[in-house]
């Protein structure tokens, strides 16, 4: 039986160029906010994303295709809320695929190792949802930074 991954796909009226660019350029304006620090916009760039008592990530960016493909390998990884094993996010990657169709511009996001099998994918995936659907989203759309949950 194959496992499925977190995937979710926003379609916006921007080129791939502009999404490319929030995507590499922007990250602390969609997810992370005053929490975020480091680099995410280079082949090796990283970053971490830091909600204390909620969340800890390390981003390493193992491939950087302009325009086309972004993937994050989470280095590091706590959740601190999961009782099993709050380190489940690290070995995952986080993989940003950009198209073009028609007069839009897809991007379909993959969390590669969050699967249903996890204690922590139904939230995560709430989590997901939320940022890629509505915070990036409205970012990419219309500017709107977003309203950080742990601020």
């Amino acid at each position: 039986m194959e496992t499925k991954n977190y995937t979710v796909t926003i379609e916006v009226e921007k080129s791939p160029n502009d999404v490319f660019n929030y995507l590499t350029n922007d990250v602390s304006k969609w997810w992370g906010g005053k929490d975020f620090k480091g680099n995410s916009s280079r082949l090796n760039d990283e970053f971490i994303i830091h909600h204390p008592n909620t969340h800890f990530s390390k981003q390493k960016l193992i491939e950087v295709i302009p325009n086309k493909k972004i993937i994050w390998l989470v280095t590091e990884a706590t959740l601190y809320w999961l009782e099993k094993d709050n380190q489940e996010w690290t070995n995952t990657k986080m993989i940003f695929e950009i198209t073009m169709e028609e007069d839009k511009t897809k991007l379909h996001f993959t969390h590669e190792g969050l699967v249903p099998e996890k204690e922590c994918y139904m939230r995560c995936a709430q989590g997901w949802n939320m940022v890629i659907k509505d915070w990036l989203f409205n970012f990419i759309n219309e500017g709107r930074v977003a309203k950080q949950l742990y601020q």
